[in-house]
């Protein structure tokens, strides 16, 4: 459906403003610990390190490259190996020296090489600082851990060797900073003696499961290890990885580890060990998205509940109790009067014994569906409402002769699907409406075709712009049935991706093809106004990733520069400002004066759209008062989802509420 276009974990895009919620944020569990602005603990986000190490080759300049690309990549952190090697090592560490043994020799001849001196190790960590990523290191010893403290190092490192060195473990325990603790080549028992040194002195450690192999075999890996770890330490657990591959690492944040350490290089044929360990950027790229995706998926253990996506789906897959007969007002409901239906729209099917015995509060046909007004205490009906600017409710052409005349209402916006787009108008609305006139565009057309009038690809753009006409040229037509000069025609342009999000050059030039496409529609006669997105729109059953529409500045912008208006759907913003960690008044701000018409409804979280009034988190009474200042003329509907059921019931209860504040 769409090209292929740079992809941008949805984890990744709301980093930001988690981050600055973990700096400012109390440690509210135990186990949780700070390192520099991160908070690293059971329900924080996975603090992912990029384990540099010595695959800068004692080269600073690969090295600083080597930083840049974990930035790249979306590594937390940058993590080097300090050494003084005078100190730790016999024979001042000397290579040559006759009684090493083969594998000690290699090792320490190439340490020989590819060590780098502390000054100008320091200087890689400014680097860091810098560029905007964490540094920290492994001191091998006690020269290098009075070397990284005297630089100011927030955290250390203890590799896996050094687990069973009392004295580093002591020296570090005692400068009160957390530690980071290996645990690949100890024993069971040796880990609860580094735990009991760690806690006699008083110092907040994650213990990390590791397997000190290059490169790991999967059977000695064990990652149901990681249960028993968090009980020995009773502290945060996390994963340093040597294995091919990043598999082993997501599925470790699965299992509730939350530091998550994997070597980094650039290409896996230099020399060294590490290196063939190593993750390239791309693939180290693809491990950080792949975290994200899994601590989102991981969520709670709270109640189930059904999700907005489930619930859309279950409303069209599921079923309800519909009346089998004709049921007239107070008459008692028999079991054989019930039937149950698809799709699912009115009562579950589970609350038939609800029904049975009670008289019909209201008259029904055959076929008509049972809702929760019919069973409980709940019931509300239209009114005139008082409002200080024009107001409708959204309807289909079936539904004008029912709903239309019920309240004082300024306009309707007809919410068209491809099929409607066949209505005779003169057979489908009466000759003279009375009323304003806004057109809302379908999303899909005949073939699964999803309107993006952002395509890069111009045939399916063509299509796009095609089935856009065929809205205006109704619009068009509906328009000498009601009191509109000028009808408002409400878009969704489009740029909806599959895999990701895409970054601000792709959506600069997407959101010009928005203009020239826009452009090549004939809306003579009325107002195509594009529509404010979700970060998470609903298509054919399942989830996608906005891009188009929901930056105040880039809405802003795009009205100025082509002259457009828009349709600013408040459930939308509000869920694209709670994505993007932005203040909603901000964006109102911004975007108000560019509105021609409102959408009303509650939002929660990043996808829950379209609430009832109340059941979500926007502040209508502060929105309204931008709104009023703002965008004063905007006209506005309640977009309650299924808010048109038993008669319109979630419209009545919607506008009741907003009566209020507008």
């Amino acid at each position: 459906m769409n090209a292929a276009r740079p992809p941008e974990s949805a984890r990744a895009a709301a980093r930001g403003a988690e981050l600055a919620s973990c700096a400012a944020g109390p440690l509210d569990s135990p186990a949780d610990l700070r390192i520099g602005d991160f908070l690293v603990g059971p329900r924080r986000p996975t603090f992912v390190v990029a384990e540099i190490g010595v695959n800068h080759n004692g080269s600073v300049e690969l090295a600083k490259r080597l930083v840049d690309a974990a930035i790249e990549a979306g590594a937390d952190c940058a993590k080097f190996q300090l050494r003084g090697k005078a100190s730790l090592y016999a024979q001042a560490g000397d290579a040559a020296y006759g009684a090493q043994d083969l594998g000690a020799q290699y090792t320490l001849d190439m340490l020989a090489r590819v060590q780098l001196p502390d000054e100008r190790m320091f200087e890689v960590f400014d680097h860091c600082r810098a560029r905007g990523i964490l540094p920290l290191c492994t001191p091998w010893d006690l020269e290098s851990l009075a070397a990284l403290e005297r630089y100011g190092m927030p955290a250390f490192k203890l590799a896996s060797a050094s687990l069973t060195n009392p004295e580093l473990v002591d020296a570090a325990a005692r400068l009160g900073k957390p530690i980071i603790a290996s645990t690949g080549m100890s024993t069971e028992e040796e880990i609860a003696q580094a735990v009991r040194w760690m806690r006699e002195r008083g110092a907040s450690f994650v213990l990390m499961h590791c397997n000190s192999t290059y490169p790991a075999p999967f059977k000695d890996i064990h990652l149901e290890y990681l249960d028993r770890l968090r009980r020995i330490g009773g502290c945060t657990v996390g994963y340093s990885g040597h294995e091919r591959g990043i598999a082993v690492a997501v599925a470790a944040v699965a299992k509730g580890a939350r530091v998550i350490e994997k070597h980094f290089t650039l290409d896996r044929g230099m020399e060294g060990n590490d290196h063939r360990v190593s993750l390239l950027p791309g693939e180290f790229r693809t491990l950080v998205d792949m975290i994200r995706e899994v601590e989102l998926a991981l969520g709670s253990d709270a109640p189930r509940r059904v999700t907005q996506g489930e619930m859309m789906n279950r409303s069209v897959l599921g079923t309800g109790l519909a009346a089998r007969r004709g049921i007239a007002a107070g008459e008692r409901i028999e079991g054989d009067m019930i039937e149950v239906r698809s799709p699912g729209k009115g009562l579950p099917a589970y609350r038939r014994p609800d029904l049975v015995g009670r008289r019909a509060r209201r008259a029904l046909r055959a076929g008509d569906f049972f809702h929760a007004s019919d069973v409980d205490d709940l019931h509300v009906e239209p009114r005139a409402y008082r409002f200080e600017r024009r107001f409708g409710i959204p309807v289909r052409f079936h539904d004008v002769a029912a709903l239309g005349g019920r309240s004082n209402f300024d306009l309707l916006e007809f919410h068209l699907s491809h099929r409607d787009l066949e209505t005779s108008v003169r057979e489908a609305l009466p000759e003279r409406v009375g009323l304003g006139l806004v057109v809302h565009s379908p999303d899909t057309f005949e073939g699964d075709h999803l309107l993006d009038l952002a395509n890069p690809d111009p045939a399916y753009r063509c299509r796009s712009i095609g089935h856009l006409q065929r809205v205006v040229d109704l619009a068009r037509e509906m328009k000498s049935h009601f009191a509109s000069d000028r009808p408002l025609v409400v878009v969704n342009v489009g740029g909806v991706t599959e895999d990701g999000f895409v970054d601000a050059p792709a959506r600069a030039a997407m959101l010009e093809l928005v203009a020239r496409s826009l452009a090549e529609v004939d809306a003579h006669g009325v107002e195509i106004i594009p529509q404010t997105f979700p970060p998470f729109p609903w298509h054919f059953g399942g989830q996608r990733f906005g891009n188009l529409l929901l930056r105040p500045d880039e809405i802003a912008g795009f009205c100025r520069r082509h002259g457009y208006r828009v349709c600013l759907d408040l459930s939308h913003s509000w869920m694209a400002c709670h994505h993007l960690g932005l203040a909603f008044d901000d964006f109102l701000e911004q975007v108000a004066p560019h509105a021609a018409h409102l959408h009303l409804a509650d939002s929660r979280g990043v996808d829950g759209e379209g609430l009832p009034i109340g059941e979500g988190l926007t502040d209508f009474e502060r929105a309204a008062a931008i709104l009023r200042a703002r965008a004063p003329h905007a006209s506005f509907i309640p977009e309650v989802w299924q808010g048109h059921l038993n008669g319109g019931e979630g419209f009545w209860t919607a506008l009741q509420a907003l009566e209020q504040w507008f």
